[in-house]
């Protein structure tokens, strides 16, 4: 707790908003899409989605093959606790929504359905297809089922530990990859690797808490400078990585 609040602090005191940003992509990533405060009427449907997993009274056994959680002590867990505390928050869900559509994302891999929170906001964004990952059946089953209730009908979900689903979506190509799967260096950095045939120019790629440790965080530097890599934008919860060739190698840090 205290690394995290300490992490933010400094990244506060080193982060900046668009003023001072001179890449002319980066600048528009910025206004247009980060600091978007338009209301879109989408977002009352992930709203809605989000109300009907409060809703649940459901109780289920979560398998985590993860690095586990700092809220859950049991694998028991209500859905609707899930909901509050482990998935997608409300920002959250817009920011995702937002990005998909800002560079017209149409194959989606997001890695960690949990209860469906993100990939509703992703699969929301206009011609999209989304492949979604999760490794705990008794979780896909609350997402399937509450992504089924909003009529979202352009989800694949593939359940299994990531470990044999990755090889089927590694000869893929994909425009957006969201990894909030698994929150530790080994396989955070074991995901990039594999998945890195499958990027191209424009793709961009998301990686969620890259502060949630400092294993985490190593996991994001190493990220940052791998050769492929050309411009990354820290926003604290989440890193963005584009992989543009036409771009100088360049960090930035960004305050939401």
């Amino acid at each position: 707790m205290w690394y995290r609040v300490k992490k933010y602090i400094t990244f506060l005191l080193h982060s900046r908003n668009q003023h001072g940003v001179h890449s002319p992509f980066i600048y528009d990533f910025v206004t247009k899409c980060l600091y978007d405060k338009k209301k879109y009427p989408v977002y009352k449907t992930l709203q809605e989605y989000r109300k009907g997993l409060y809703a649940s009274s459901e109780t289920i056994s979560v398998t985590d093959f993860g690095a586990g959680s700092k809220v859950f002590k049991s694998n028991e867990r209500q859905v609707a606790a899930i909901a509050k505390n482990a998935g997608a928050t409300r920002s959250r869900q817009k920011m995702l929504w937002r990005v998909a559509s800002y560079f017209s994302a149409q194959e989606i891999l997001e890695l960690g359905t949990s209860v469906g929170l993100a990939t509703i906001a992703l699969a929301k964004a206009k011609k999209t297809h989304v492949t979604t990952l999760e490794g705990c059946p008794n979780t896909a089953k609350v997402a399937s089922g509450h992504l089924l209730e909003q009529e979202v009908n352009n989800v694949e979900l593939v359940v299994g530990d990531f470990k044999e689903t990755l090889m089927a979506q590694a000869k893929k190509n994909f425009d957006l990859i969201y990894f909030d799967g698994n929150h530790s260096k080994e396989a955070t950095l074991s995901y990039f690797e594999r998945l890195l045939a499958t990027a191209h120019n424009d793709s961009v790629w998301i990686f969620d808490d890259i502060y949630w440790s400092p294993h985490m965080e190593a996991a994001w530097e190493t990220i940052k400078n791998d050769a492929r890599v050309t411009v990354t934008v820290d926003c604290y919860w989440l890193g963005f990585v584009f992989f543009r060739k036409e771009q100088e190698k360049e960090h930035f840090k960004i305050r939401l």
